[in-house]
């Protein structure tokens, strides 16, 4: 199944993403992020590393990652899967000590 079955319509620009807003597209084009199928073509993970370092980005920000690219409300993420997530950053050293 391909990412973006998961929406009715096809969303044309990033903010057009569940969870996302225009913030959300200044934060991604940050890290060369510049639309919907560069968000879809990297991993959540590999993306959640590089906005990590920037002001004010904690572990919302993958589980909005997630959401965003399932259709799935952030809170939805953390409340069904954030000991998965936690065990992924932590094997990548990017956990919250």
């Amino acid at each position: 199944m391909a990412l973006l079955d998961a929406y009715d319509k096809p969303p044309k620009r990033l903010r057009d993403l569940n969870g996302f807003g225009p913030r959300s597209e200044e934060i991604l084009a940050e890290v060369g992020i510049h639309s919907v199928q560069d968000f879809m073509a990297i991993d959540p993970y590999a993306l959640y590393a590089k906005i990590k370092p920037i002001k004010g980005m904690g572990l919302n920000a993958i589980y909005s990652i997630i959401g965003a690219r399932e259709n799935i409300s952030r809170i939805e993420i953390k409340n069904t899967r954030k000991e998965e997530i936690l065990m992924v950053l932590d094997d990548m050293g990017l956990a919250p000590k």
